[in-house]
């Protein structure tokens, strides 16, 4: 029997009312919780589209605030120290810190309640290409003291909010290799790749949990498996993924580019 769903759905709005949205918060103008509403009315929509065209499944976890890897490195806990936050900031306003930085008091977020760190320590992550298109994504930070946790339910509660809507779900993550890539070693003579181990368990724990919802698949999606990667690299995607099988929920590996 055959099944059909998209990769991913484009979460700026039919309107950009994402980004309309975005620019309002950021002046002011509505709160965090006016800004949530606005998401969930945009994701809400675009799951209604996506079964409207008759697709078996929907695609959730590819709605963000600013980008895809911004929101795993909220999901794996991995924020840079260098931010200095506490367990008292929001989540979200954590987010906008790392996306946009801090230059000074009269500067930070409204939202934002961190105890502020050195200004030269709170500039916003580095942005570049994704791939070879022109969208952009910030840059995870990694170090020997990078330490990874599950430390955010967002896409938890966002795959509650397709179920409670009808809807059979099929979540999507950026795989664990490509997330790793995708950063940046912030110490001389340190390899990310290291960090793999660590950064797998929490995979697992992830998809234990979506399993855990009633999620027959998971979209895992390794972009790099279309470059020519170094053979570190390439070897270590046998041992990951099969950490990874040990999860009771099935596994749809994807990728999107090639050289």
């Amino acid at each position: 029997m055959i099944t059909t769903h998209i990769p991913g759905f484009p979460r700026i709005g039919e309107h950009r009312e994402l980004k309309f949205a975005l620019e309002r918060h950021w002046r002011g103008e509505i709160d965090v919780h006016q800004l949530e509403a606005v998401g969930a009315e945009l994701r809400a929509k675009h799951w209604q589209l996506q079964r409207d065209a008759g697709m078996d499944f929907v695609t959730v976890g590819d709605f963000a605030f600013y980008d895809q890897v911004a929101n795993h490195i909220q999901l794996l806990g991995c924020e840079p120290a260098r931010f200095g936050f506490t367990q008292h900031e929001a989540e979200l306003a954590r987010y906008f810190t790392l996306a946009r930085g801090v230059a000074d008091e009269s500067h930070a977020d409204t939202d934002c309640t961190c105890s502020h760190a050195h200004g030269s320590e709170r500039h916003a992550l580095e942005m570049t290409k994704w791939f070879d298109t022109n969208y952009h994504y910030l840059v995870p930070e990694f170090d020997r003291q990078t330490q990874f946790t599950l430390a955010s339910r967002r896409l938890f509660k966002e795959v509650d909010e397709a179920l409670r809507l009808g809807h059979r779900v099929k979540p999507v993550l950026l795989g664990p290799l490509s997330f790793l890539w995708l950063g940046k070693e912030k110490a001389t003579g340190f390899d990310r790749l290291s960090l793999l181990p660590s950064l797998v368990r929490v995979y697992v724990d992830i998809l234990q949990r979506l399993g855990g919802a009633g999620i027959q698949w998971v979209q895992v999606d390794e972009p790099i498996l279309g470059l020519d990667l170094p053979p570190a690299w390439r070897e270590a995607f046998e041992s990951a993924y099969a950490a990874l099988r040990q999860a009771d929920v099935s596994l749809m590996l994807a990728t999107c580019f090639s050289p």
